[in-house]
Order: structure tokens, then C-alpha cells, then sequence
């Protein structure tokens, strides 16, 4: 198992209707890698998507948003891990999972794509061998697999919202960990903390800049 990083992937859909969408939490995860560290996402055709450059721990990684609807996420990643000669283990991939509740996080390497098509369209372009950052969106309820697409392609609460994006936050601090002290270290942070007691806001929490399409709210 590789634990060098040289490509971060956030899936989502491009396009203004969908950048506040629980389908999109990927790409607020690379939203706020790039404001943090200085990256600024512009257009790759050949690539796909959306990419930017960072320096994180003394090393550059770049950030892909795939512009091809989630669907077809794997042919971005794969024109990237091509053109960048960068092995697929060396790639972490973020996306909502529904059966984590919002405001928990989870990282993993290689698995199953879960019933999620981005992650099974990368895995079936660059095969499993991939780091995975699994966001919490939590599920509509028992028995209702049939509201699951409209569930995650609308606008979470504002507090389901802010708890997503804690977890964003806590993950990106995580990342850190993990490229200094190791995936293990990463992994117990992300995974031993608390969930923060939250209150309706009746705002957006988000204090990223939307860069490029579809990105955070």
C-alpha cells in the first residue's frame, strides 16, 4: 500500500444547480484544499476537468474536479493518472457517502464502490487500488432507496450542511496528518472525533470561494 499522494479527486457535477447539492461534497473538499493552500483551479480539456496545483508538506499534488457529470468520473481520473504518469495509489478520491451520517468522515484504502457510480466509474478505469475520503451525507430512511437520487442531488439542512462541512474541515487537517505521520495516524484523528453540537444557521457556513464549476456553496 502506497501512502505517497500525488493526485486528490474530488467527485461532484459541474454547473450552478448542483454546486450546493450533497452529490457535490468532493468537490468542497478540493475547494477548500486549493484556498488553503494557494491552488486555483482552471479548465484541462484534455484532462476532463478542473486542476490545481498545491504544495502540501513539501510536496506537490494536484487537485482534480472531473467535469464529466459523476457518472463518467473515471475517464477524467484517468486521463490525469496518463498525462501525470501517476500510479493509482498514489490517488485519493472524495465523494458523499450516504451510509455515514453528516459530519463524519472516513478514510480507506481500496474497497467496493458502496452502490456509488463515480467511485465505481474511477474503479472500473484505474482499478480499486485507490485511496478513498468517504464524506458523510447520511440516508433519506429505512425503505427509501427510491429517494436516494433526489436526496443527494439537493441541498442538505443547515445543519446537515454544517456538519458536512466540519467534516470537510476535520478531513483536510486529517490530510495533513497523513502525508507528516502516516495513513494510520490520519485515520485515528479522523475517525475518534467528536461531532460538534450545532445549531441552525440560517446561513451557509462555508467560507471557501466557489472555483470553477459546481463548487462549494
Amino acid at each position: 500500500m502506497d501512502e505517497s499522494l500525488e493526485l486528490i479527486v474530488g467527485l461532484g457535477n459541474p454547473g450552478l444547480e448542483h454546486r450546493r447539492a450533497r452529490h457535490n461534497a468532493g468537490f468542497w473538499f478540493v475547494d477548500l484544499l486549493a484556498q488553503r493552500h494557494g491552488g486555483e483551479f482552471r479548465a484541462r480539456r484534455r484532462l476532463f476537468g478542473d486542476v490545481a496545483d498545491i504544495t502540501l508538506e513539501g510536496r506537490r499534488i494536484r487537485l482534480l474536479k472531473p467535469m464529466t457529470y459523476m457518472n463518467d468520473s473515471g475517464r477524467a481520473v484517468a486521463a490525469a493518472c496518463a498525462f501525470y504518469k501517476i500510479p493509482s495509489q498514489s490517488v485519493l478520491v472524495a465523494y458523499d457517502e450516504l451510509d455515514i451520517p453528516p459530519g463524519r468522515a472516513k478514510l480507506r484504502f481500496n474497497g467496493g464502490p458502496g452502490g456509488h457510480n463515480g467511485v465505481r466509474s474511477v474503479a472500473e478505469c484505474v482499478g480499486r487500488d485507490f485511496w478513498r475520503l468517504r464524506l458523510g451525507i447520511g440516508h433519506p430512511g429505512p425503505g427509501q432507496r427510491e429517494r436516494v437520487i433526489g436526496y443527494v442531488l439537493r441541498r442538505p439542512t443547515p445543519d446537515e450542511q454544517g456538519a458536512i462541512l466540519d467534516a470537510v474541515l476535520a478531513a483536510a487537517d486529517a490530510l495533513e496528518v497523513f502525508l507528516d505521520k502516516g495513513a494510520e495516524r490520519a485515520k485515528t484523528q479522523l475517525h475518534s472525533r467528536h461531532l460538534k453540537d450545532r445549531t441552525p444557521q440560517g446561513t451557509d457556513p462555508e467560507g471557501t470561494e466557489p472555483q470553477g464549476n459546481g463548487s462549494a456553496p
